[in-house]
């Protein structure tokens, strides 16, 4: 591990781009703690004691953004992405977006200008909302009076805030695109990940305290320090887990037929068609919890309704569910959605290549859908097993569902996969100068 970190420091190029990647992340960590104008800490802190964070919570666990403590970037990079999925399903129902995204670079920075267009609109939208809300929150002050969160109350500061909220996004956007262009892997992803990452220690943190409250209460300690044990152990089988499943492909062979010219043959080669068990990545369960969320928050909300509330409450049996049907059915629909089976078998059919045993066209697109719809099944399985394990976590350790959530869910799922893409990118550039990478194989014994 020392001789690889030494490799790539021995790397100008790499180097460089390392410590790109790692300044433009300093800046994106050191704006996470601006706080918006206007806002009253010592209520903002209050608000998020009774709150507990609730679904701003979860938006900043999923898009590395402080929503809950109401910063600069409180809305994280999740508008870029929401118009990023928005465009990638547009482009397959809209026949003007599709022939443009064949048109190669031109086409894609066309549709790329189209998606910050829309990214400014959605962020207008949320951030109207985020205001709403922060006019409307209030503690009780020791001595009877009224505190509010924003003590500006007028339309000047909200659409100070609006413009401050879009500004914040957009600059993130602009900021993952220099990590993309001059830093190393993809700099959205980097900047989510470095968000989440940013609240493990809080996870720490909680463990701490909880066994220095029973230490200084007197309290047998050994329940905590085994629920310390139980999470890390837990944690590294999971990561175990999502990096098997991640990596995991159905491998179908190719043989390519053989063509004579001359005298000579060409050729007769086997390769393999790899399609990834988990397809959908962290789509299936994103899409999931939006769509269950939001509809449950609304109904409860309403005055007679709150019985829906309560029987789809996280953790209930309908809840559940509910939530592993929709994970399910999503993780089909981006499979569909990213791979077609006669769209693939044609292209086979055209280079004179085939699936041994299975005919050439329409047979093949059939064996390739078979194939396709068991592996999204056996990948739907494990997302629903990875989005539900933190609540069997809470329930049976006795852990806060907040901590518990690092062990599954989008977090890990993000954190993984981008952190195996790093690698990845830094395994080829070392690689590309004939140095070992991460990845290596360990050397075997010679004999003489």
């Amino acid at each position: 591990m020392l001789n690889t970190f030494r490799n790539i420091a021995s790397v100008p190029e790499l180097r460089k781009r390392l410590l790109i990647t790692l300044g433009l992340l300093l800046v994106y960590r050191i704006g996470s703690y601006v706080t918006l104008p206007g806002v009253n800490t010592d209520v903002l802190e209050e608000v998020t004691k009774q709150t507990g964070g609730g679904i701003f919570e979860y938006i900043g666990m999923l898009t590395g953004g402080r929503l809950r403590q109401c910063t600069l970037f409180g809305l994280g990079i999740m508008p870029y992405i929401s118009a990023s999925i928005m465009f990638q399903l547009l482009i397959k129902v809209i026949p003007s977006l599709e022939a443009l995204s064949k048109e190669g670079p031109a086409g894609f920075r066309k549709i790329r200008q189209y998606e910050r267009y829309a990214t400014v609109a959605i962020c207008l939208v949320q951030a109207s909302f985020i205001t709403t809300w922060m006019l409307s929150q209030k503690v009780g002050g020791s001595g009877g009076e009224t505190l509010w969160l924003i003590g500006a109350r007028g339309f000047f500061w909200k659409i100070q805030t609006v413009i401050a909220l879009t500004a914040g996004t957009i600059f993130l956007m602009w900021l993952g695109e220099q990590i993309t262009e001059f830093g190393i892997s993809n700099g959205i992803s980097l900047i989510i990940m470095a968000g989440i990452i940013g609240r493990m220690p809080s996870a720490m943190f909680y463990f701490t305290k909880s066994i220095s409250d029973a230490h200084a209460l007197n309290q047998n300690v050994a329940p905590e320090v085994f629920k310390v044990v139980v999470f890390l152990l837990l944690f590294i089988g999971v990561v175990a887990a999502v990096v098997m499943i991640t990596q995991g492909q159905r491998r179908i062979p190719v043989q390519q037929q053989k063509q004579a010219r001359g005298r000579r043959i060409y050729g007769g080669q086997r390769y393999y068609l790899p399609l990834r068990v988990n397809q959908g990545g962290v789509m299936p369960v994103i899409f999931a919890q939006s769509l269950l969320m939001l509809p449950v928050a609304f109904l409860g909300s309403i005055s007679g309704l709150g019985i829906i509330k309560e029987i789809f409450d996280p953790g209930r049996f309908w809840y559940i569910l509910v939530y592993c049907s929709m994970i399910i059915f999503f993780e089909y629909f981006w499979t569909a959605l990213t791979f077609n089976p006669t769209e693939m078998a044609n292209q086979l059919k055209e280079r004179g290549n085939f699936v041994p045993g299975v005919r050439p066209g329409k047979r093949t697109a059939e064996f390739l859908e078979r194939i396709t719809n068991r592996v999204a099944l056996a990948g739907g399985t494990f997302l629903c097993f990875i989005a539900i394990f933190p609540q069997i976590v809470s329930a049976g350790v006795g852990i806060p569902y907040m901590i518990s959530a690092f062990l599954g869910g989008t977090g890990i799922l993000i954190v993984v996969g981008v952190a195996l893409e790093l690698v990845q990118r830094i395994e080829s550039q070392l690689l590309m100068r004939h140095y070992e990478g991460f990845m290596r194989k360990p050397q075997r014994g010679r004999g003489r």
